[in-house]
């Protein structure tokens, strides 16, 4: 698990306050950390281009050229001419030890994007967006220096400096990622990061269910009662994916005969036993408003997806204690609008995710939020959390209802809503990372298979 900043320059500067580290030492390990990976990846004598900006984040590049020359061809190409200090210190430094400056783009084996980093707020000229168009059709392997520059540039790998930013991790930026890696800046992350109450989850934080103890049954395990509604394939795939998660039993409870595994139980009303619910997956219109009532008349803990999104009756559900709700971009857009937080789009919302998320748990400082997407976020009150880890395999009909089952299985055995919304997902998206087959081709039931190889 890693901190999450919304910006860095607070940290840098505590850098030259407290710990009296200057700009140009900051510098110097940046360059020396893209230089190690460049050594440690590359053969010698690899050809690298590094484009470079007018800032600092050129300058940071030039630095980069000035420590690989004579091991490495590298060159400078400079996409606006140095007008920071740091930038003319730099160019001056590369100079004099003879790195070479570029009058145009050439191909290489390795292309260096430090045109701008975080601290760019402007927007690009158009020569500059048809440079980088440029540099993303080179064959060359991609590094960003910090960030890709105006989240135009498609790295393979982002180098970024002292920390992670929330800016990498919109979901409309995560094709110009690529791998993220942190340079440390003269002290460890430890030092140099200050709290926050952002973080990013590592697929190494994934806790999965545990059955040490010999002395158990069936009932040891939880009971998960699933409400099936007009779509019951997605109930179905829900309870059995929280099934093979480890629940010692799951019911559909609904009022409709319906074909179902014979591992699976079906009833009419919640069972005595129960220990979580679920609620939402494919329910359409079947469940009358008086059959929600009675489904919902206890205090159990309950994860709510899908069609509740869009019901009077989640403003009920945001009322009971022990609740994880996992919608997708419009149905956050539709509970924000019915909770009266805000009235937005769905492209409002994803500019700025992390406002409304928080805008969301500010209000309803008890319910785990588990908002889907390309970079998941999870919130509960003042506490969040990405999980960056999937991608588009997961972009089929059914995914969403395997993680619900997920997140209602250990509501069921025990976990509490904000361990089983943060563990239901980094088990959903490894699920997809150990899946073999074609990218396109995974289906719900795949996923399910999956979990038995966790």
């Amino acid at each position: 698990m890693q901190k999450l900043f919304d910006e860095v320059a607070s940290l840098d500067k505590r850098c030259y306050e407290e710990f009296f580290l200057s700009e140009d030492i900051l510098m110097e390990h940046a360059a020396s950390g893209m230089a190690r990976y460049i050594r440690n990846k590359f053969r010698k004598n690899s050809k690298i281009v590094v484009v470079c900006g007018s800032g600092n984040n050129g300058a940071d590049g030039v630095a980069l050229a000035r420590l690989l020359h004579k091991t490495y061809d590298i060159s400078i190409f400079w996409a606006k001419k140095p007008v920071s200090k740091m930038a003319l210190l730099q160019q001056s430094r590369a100079l004099s030890v003879g790195v070479k400056e570029i009058a145009k783009l050439e191909s290489c084996d390795i292309l260096v994007d430090a045109i701008v980093g975080t601290g760019f707020s402007g927007s690009l000229s158009s020569e500059l967006h048809t440079l980088i168009d440029e540099m993303n059709l080179q064959e060359a392997f991609k590094i960003a220096c910090d960030i890709p520059s105006a989240f135009s540039f498609r790295a393979d790998i982002t180098l970024t400096m002292g920390a992670l930013k929330k800016s990498m991790f919109l979901d409309e930026v995560k094709d110009s990622m690529g791998e993220i890696e942190v340079l440390e800046l003269g002290v460890s992350r430890e030092v140099y990061e200050k709290e926050s109450n952002w973080r990013v989850l590592d697929l190494e934080d994934l806790k999965l269910p545990n059955r040490a103890k010999k002395d158990s049954h069936k009932g040891s395990y939880g009971h998960l009662a699933i409400a099936s509604g007009e779509k019951s394939g997605a109930s179905i795939m829900s309870a059995l994916s929280a099934l093979r998660f480890g629940s010692g039993l799951v019911t559909l409870v609904g009022f409709e005969e319906i074909e179902i595994p014979h591992t699976l139980m079906y009833s009419h009303e919640v069972p005595k036993n129960t220990t979580a619910l679920a609620l939402g997956m494919g329910l359409g219109v079947e469940f009358s408003e008086q059959e929600l009532t009675k489904f919902l008349d206890n205090s159990l803990p309950l994860i709510a997806d899908a069609d509740v999104f869009y019901m009077p009756v989640v403003l009920e559900i945001l009322k009971r204690d022990g609740v994880v709700i996992t919608p997708h971009p419009k149905e956050f857009v539709s509970l924000l609008k019915i909770t009266k937080v805000v009235d937005i789009s769905v492209d409002e919302l994803q500019k700025e995710r992390f406002k409304y998320a928080e805008m969301f748990c500010q209000k309803f400082p008890n319910i785990v939020l588990l908002l889907k997407g390309a970079n998941v976020i999870i919130g509960k009150n003042d506490n969040f959390f990405i999980n960056p880890h999937g991608s588009s395999v997961l972009a089929k009909g059914g995914s969403g209802d395997v993680l619900s089952g997920l997140v209602g299985s250990l509501l069921a055995q025990g976990f509490t809503p904000l361990e089983s919304a943060i563990n239901g997902s980094l088990a959903h998206v490894k699920l997809a990372l150990n899946y073999d087959g074609a990218d396109f081709s995974l289906t719900p039931d795949d996923l399910i298979d999956e979990i038995s190889k966790l």
